[in-house]
């Protein structure tokens, strides 16, 4: 399975954030993303398993438990196929975070402004 076909379906882009924050074991995310999503217990360990076997998430033991975890290679690998668009966002980018730090300096200006009145 094509790493983009396994990160289209919600549910399992919804386990990685919730793996992303570290370690969680299965109970854990099979109760948020049963609140989430309305789905089987079942149903949430074969989406464990589609990352499991995609080498999107790993899992150990832990006496009765099993805990996840985000593995990367297959998030490295898609992240290297992205590489080739970067260029077409990579300087809208760099033109938003310079508006941003042109609003955040205006408003400091500003707010040091509005201190020097009141000390008057």
């Amino acid at each position: 399975m094509h790493a983009f076909d396994v990160l289209g379906d919600p549910v399992r882009r919804r386990i990685l954030e919730l793996l992303a924050d570290g370690e969680q074991p299965s109970g854990a995310v099979t109760e948020v993303i049963r609140a989430e999503f309305g789905i089987s217990q079942p149903a949430v360990s074969q989406h464990l398993r589609v990352l499991r076997e995609n080498g999107f998430a790993t899992v150990r033991p832990d006496g009765a438990r099993r805990l996840y975890a985000v593995d990367d290679s297959a998030l490295r690998e898609a992240d290297a196929w992205l590489g080739r668009f970067r260029r077409y966002w990579t300087p809208h980018l760099a033109a938003l975070a310079t508006e941003v730090a042109r609003g955040k300096r205006q408003r400091r200006t500003a707010a040091s402004a509005l201190e020097g009145e009141d000390d008057a």
